[in-house]
């Protein structure tokens, strides 16, 4: 699935999410607060420039190189290389959803 059709899906997604919102808690705040969350967290996912962050974690605070420019190039010709699991990106994302969710949880269901 491209980047577009995934940020349109996700988008849906929320709107679906926003609107149970409404119906349980009959709250314009946390309506918005739900949506600001939403887009936040789809934001962080669907939109990074991939080929800065389909590194080692540890190379993330230098410029991409042309070398590494290059070889992401090469690599869009293969299907599977959209995301690759890195275990340092996955408890970083882990963290940082995990706390945004519950975060958001607690404001919703209050």
């Amino acid at each position: 699935m491209g980047n577009e059709a995934s940020l349109r899906s996700s988008m849906v997604g929320l709107a679906v999410v926003m609107v149970f919102v409404w119906l349980w808690t009959q709250s314009f705040k946390k309506t918005v607060v739900t949506y600001a969350v939403g887009v936040s967290l789809i934001g962080g996912i669907v939109l990074p420039d991939w080929d800065f962050f389909d590194r080692n974690f540890s190379r993330w605070s230098y410029p991409v190189t042309a070398e590494e420019r290059a070889a992401a190039l090469s690599r869009k010709s293969q299907p599977s290389s959209w995301f690759r699991v890195y275990p340092m990106r996955m408890v970083v994302y882990g963290a940082v959803y995990g706390y945004a969710v519950y975060r958001w949880w607690m404001f919703v269901s209050n």
